[in-house]
């Protein structure tokens, strides 16, 4: 599926933290996809086209991010983008799901899961956000930065400018080149597409504080709801600790799977070796929940 034939599918659903936008594909057990920080549900595309022969499959735009649409007033944390997942199954009427994230995507994927198990059938976790150990230290001086003159003028630019924007790509992908024009700019430029975009944006990075994903902790630690955890070891943002904390506190979890190489975006890069995983996972949990409807 092309990017703009991904993008002309996009739905909405109205819920009392916005609009939320969102992509659907086939039919079956509910699959629940959550981004992080500069993307939008296109990440996903990939892995949900491998997918929707089994999965009921849906990838949401978060709160500032893709065509999500989000008052100037909204809370946009980590913890308000949590609230809007419980939001969006009630108003999607999805009973429970198997919930998978990455980035940002995960420290809310998990947030959600600690205060709302029952909607948790499986749990898989990428690269992501972890307890204290965010946000990572290679983000920190761009935090600053936009803290300081806003989004607009730190990043406002990418969207406009391939080249520069798999440049600043780099850093979470193995090959930034896979990334055509129509994609980065899906991607980038509806974060800074008016001021009132590019301030919920500075926002969004303004309410970035490990105390939402400190304060679920205890509630990870009961969760039993199986869960994967798959890393790439090359992800100079989230090393393999946050993996390993991840499996030490989640009763659920499985020992972490690594892989090779991959940087903080793989599910993107590596679908192929992300879908097995995920179909193995699925099947030995024996979470098989009949598909709930819109």
């Amino acid at each position: 599926m092309h990017v703009a034939t991904f993008l002309d599918h996009r739905r909405y659903v109205e819920t009392p933290s916005g609009r939320i936008a969102y992509v659907e594909m086939g039919e079956g057990p509910v699959v629940l996809f959550v981004h992080g920080v500069f993307l939008n549900g296109l990440l996903w595309r990939p892995v949900m086209e491998r997918l929707a022969g089994e999965y009921r499959c849906i990838a949401l735009d978060i709160l500032c991010h893709g065509a999500t649409e989000t008052s100037a007033d909204q809370d946009v944390s980590f913890a308000a983008n949590a609230r809007m997942l419980e939001e969006f199954c009630a108003a999607l009427g999805i009973g429970s799901c198997h919930l998978v994230a990455n980035d940002s995507g995960g420290g809310i994927a998990q947030i959600f899961a600690a205060n709302h198990p029952e909607r948790i059938d499986s749990l898989v976790l990428t690269n992501c956000d972890v307890h204290d150990m965010w946000p990572p230290e290679p983000i920190k001086p761009m935090k600053q930065m936009i803290a300081q003159q806003g989004f607009a003028p730190v990043a406002g630019e990418l969207g406009k400018d391939p080249a520069t924007a798999r440049e600043a790509f780099a850093v979470g992908f193995e090959d930034p080149g896979i990334l055509g024009e129509e994609e980065l700019a899906a991607y980038l430029g509806p974060l800074s597409a008016s001021p009132e975009r590019a301030e919920l944006m500075t926002r969004f990075f303004a309410s970035m504080n490990p105390a939402d994903t400190m304060s679920v902790e205890s509630r990870l630690r009961q969760l039993r709801a199986p869960t994967l955890i798959v890393w790439g070891t090359a992800d100079v943002f989230f090393g393999i600790e946050c993996a390993r904390w991840l499996e030490d506190t989640i009763p659920g979890a499985r020992p972490v799977v690594q892989v090779p190489g991959a940087k903080l975006f793989f599910p993107r890069e590596r679908p192929d070796e992300l879908v097995p995983l995920l179909h193995r996972h699925w099947k030995d949990a024996g979470t098989r929940p009949s598909a709930a409807s819109a």
